[in-house]
């Protein structure tokens, strides 16, 4: 999987994160030992063109932002678009998490592209579990 640890809640080595493929599937992260912990839950699942979900990754599901992530193009390349919403409904702390959030995408972008950039079945990205 190319999903970073260091972009995890466990950080455990060994860690698998999962996207459960249908509206409504948990997103989530086991480690080794079995233990799970709840990141969010897909709203809209179109393979290849579009992944939505609500992302609660370290806090209540009541706080979830919501992440829309939609894929065009073709044979000469695909353009991937992230929007990213929903920081009002934090109040106050909506900005903090908003800038965090902005770290956090530039930390794991990279790893998503060298995957897409892979050769098939070496790593690449997929549409989950």
């Amino acid at each position: 999987m190319w999903w970073p640890r260091s972009h995890s809640m466990s950080s455990a080595p060994g860690l698998v994160v999962i996207f459960e493929s249908r509206p409504g599937g948990r997103i989530y992260e086991r480690t080794p030992d079995g233990i799970e912990h709840d990141w969010g839950e897909v709203l809209a699942w179109e393979p290849p063109r579009r992944l939505a979900y609500l992302w609660h990754l370290g806090t209540d599901r009541s706080r979830a932002t919501e992440v829309d992530i939609s894929f065009t193009g073709g044979d000469a390349g695909t353009t991937g678009t992230i929007v990213h919403r929903g920081w009002e409904r934090l109040g106050a702390d909506g900005l903090a998490w908003r800038q965090r959030n902005l770290g956090g995408w530039s930390g794991l972008l990279p790893h998503y592209r060298q995957a897409a950039a892979a050769p098939a079945g070496a790593g690449s990205p997929g549409w989950g579990a």
